[in-house]
């Protein structure tokens, strides 16, 4: 088959695979996140506090955009979002290779940067936010979560 038809065919095929938009629920992963594009810059992220999960959609390494589930905290002024197993996620795979994301919160969609947290203090301050808001003990299954590796992101503003 000639370069250009397959070209042809792999354009198309990513340009279907964009149009399905399929947002995420609970661990079940999905494409393109669908609702308003909020176009404002956020000054205050408390609004998140009633929110269990936001919806994080990342772009793979072949163009498709994948979406999945996140918890996520304020500190201060800062919007923080995490992984568990992160060395085993796709997503943050991703955003390691391309950190503009869009996040779901609320309906909304937010065109955004994620950028990685690895301060101990800012770590230990994210944690205790997240102990605060999903009423967990900071100890609580700790053999669940022994050899578990976590991610942290600060979530900025694009350039």
């Amino acid at each position: 088959m000639p370069r250009i038809v397959c070209s042809m065919i792999c354009a198309m095929l990513i340009a279907l695979m964009s149009a399905c938009a399929i947002d995420p629920k609970d661990e079940r992963p999905g494409l393109g996140l669908t609702g308003e594009v909020y176009q404002h810059a956020i000054e205050d992220w408390s609004f998140t506090e009633d929110s269990d999960e936001i919806f994080i959609e990342t772009v793979t390494s072949y163009w498709i955009p994948h979406s999945v589930t996140a918890w996520c905290v304020t500190v201060g002024d800062e919007l923080y979002v995490s992984a568990d197993d992160a060395d085993k996620k796709s997503w943050v795979a991703n955003v390691a290779r391309e950190s503009n994301v869009r996040l779901k919160i609320k309906g909304k969609i937010y065109e955004l940067k994620l950028v990685p947290v690895t301060d101990p203090t800012t770590i230990e301050a994210i944690d205790s936010g997240f102990v605060r808001k999903y009423e967990y003990e900071e100890e609580e299954d700790d053999e669940f979560y022994e050899g578990m590796t976590f991610g942290y992101w600060r979530v900025v503003a694009r350039d």
